[in-house]
């Protein structure tokens, strides 16, 4: 009969690997829990103090009381046990006093994960909720406008920072997933709206699948997970914008997403020589920047959600970008509810520059051009305009410019321009699209906002 089998043994090396990360992930979750802001320490200091005048009220109680010969044989046993020769007797009762209230802790620990887990909480996630709920709570109130990747990079930025981040989606795109959802179903497109969720989901799982794209299947094809999603709770619900605090619940998202509007509009723009193009699918193809006058809404009378409007006006700081101007960042601008709020608003309005021009859409619009056509469809100029100084490497200069696409810069801009501007490097390493955590750390610490001057 052969010998059963040892039991595996990782290897030393990948057994100090895991030592080690068990350690940092302790000693991270240790400091959330001593993190300021987030109602643990006076607690825990007002547990130690009731605890030690706790044992004095004990300790003169028997002393004094008809426990004392008890009280009496118990601290000559304790003395005893100490051993004075050894250790004077103030350090032992100093040793005693350190168990029990060690003890004491410990308690309360296990009595909280076993209440924890009675709730269905996992006790190692509740420091991340309470930090979440406590800390990030008190965050500042950042509205961003805009749709595309721009918009899911920056909130994923800002949602290490604040979860009370409010962002305003366009839902003017017709093509792709989006387009076919909002042609079968006649819906809002959903798809910036996904990026969206993604990207302030606490959930990984979630994200991962919202983003998860069909590649086979009959009809399937081609639809993100999270486009059926909302189309699915559209349909149950009668609109999308109905869905709204479901679909916050069911994501467990950190902050809030709403559409620009609650009908599905039409792009159009307006060309200087007189022709209109309509839907966004259509401007690559069909515009020449430099020939767009303005671009509208059709239908132009479109309602917003109350609490996009409610939003705006309780805003610390509004952001408009990083994303397209004529197909991201204007189309939000144009719902009527939301241009009036914005423009009465008296949070700061940040407009984040494009880095690059974008082939059949800005053709040789400058900076100051992307500015002023923002001003132009909003009736008002942003009070501050985030510009990137750090220069993608050449290879993909090359590359965009082989695509006809170009760097922005203040080069030519005009002393107001220069005025409202903040230059920092925010470009991501080796790319040419914005860095979230740059990005986020200039809206937080370099561009105005409304908390920082009341």
């Amino acid at each position: 009969m052969s010998d059963p089998p040892l039991p595996h043994r990782a290897p030393p090396e990948t057994r100090r690997r895991e030592l080690l990360a068990r350690g940092q992930l302790a000693g991270r979750r240790a400091r959330m829990w001593m993190s300021p802001g987030l109602g643990v320490k006076r607690w825990l200091a007002l547990f130690v103090i009731c605890t030690l005048i706790g044992a004095v009220g004990v300790l003169h109680f028997t002393w004094t009381g008809p426990l004392h010969f008890t009280a009496t044989r118990w601290i000559l046993w304790v003395n005893a046990l100490i051993r004075p020769e050894v250790m004077p007797l103030y350090v032992g009762g100093i040793v005693l006093m350190t168990l029990a209230l060690l003890g004491a802790l410990l308690s309360i620990v296990m009595l909280n994960r076993s209440v924890l887990s009675g709730t269905g909480t996992a006790p190692e996630q509740a420091v991340d909720l309470m930090y979440q709920n406590r800390h990030l709570s008190r965050g500042p109130r950042i509205v961003t406008l805009g749709g595309g990747t721009g918009m899911s990079n920056l909130l994923t930025g800002l949602r290490v920072h604040t979860g009370n981040t409010t962002a305003i989606v366009t839902v003017a795109d017709d093509g792709g997933s989006s387009g076919r959802l909002r042609q079968s179903l006649d819906m809002i497109a959903p798809g910036d709206l996904t990026d969206c969720y993604a990207a302030l989901s606490d959930s990984p799982v979630m994200t991962r699948l919202l983003l998860h794209r069909f590649t086979r299947g009959d009809g399937l094809e081609g639809h993100t997970f999270g486009n059926l999603m909302l189309a699915t709770l559209s349909e149950q619900e009668g609109s999308l914008s109905d869905a709204m605090l479901d679909i916050h619940e069911v994501l467990r998202i950190r902050g809030r997403v709403y559409p620009a509007a609650t009908q599905p509009p039409t792009l159009v723009a307006h060309l200087k020589d007189g022709r209109t193009v309509r839907g966004e699918s259509q401007f690559a193809g069909h515009v020449t920047p430099s020939r767009i006058d303005h671009v509208t809404l059709d239908p132009p009378d479109l309602p917003a959600l109350p609490e996009v409007v409610q939003a705006i006006r309780d805003a610390d700081q509004i952001v408009l970008g990083p994303g397209s101007l004529y197909t991201s960042i204007i189309p939000a601008l144009l719902v009527p509810a939301v241009a009036q709020a914005l423009r009465q608003s008296p949070a700061p309005l940040i407009y984040v520059a494009s880095l690059m021009t974008e082939p059949g859409e800005t053709d040789d619009l400058t900076l100051e051009g992307h500015v002023q056509a923002i001003a132009h469809h909003l009736g008002r100029t942003p009070d501050c305009v985030l510009v990137n100084n750090a220069v993608p490497p050449r290879d993909v200069i090359a590359r965009y410019a082989a695509e006809g696409a170009h760097l922005l810069s203040l080069n030519g801009a005009s002393r107001d321009l220069r005025g409202r501007s903040v230059i920092l490097p925010l470009l991501h390493p080796g790319q040419a699209r914005h860095d979230p955590a740059a990005l986020a750390q200039a809206l937080l610490y370099a561009a105005p906002r409304r908390d920082q001057t009341v």
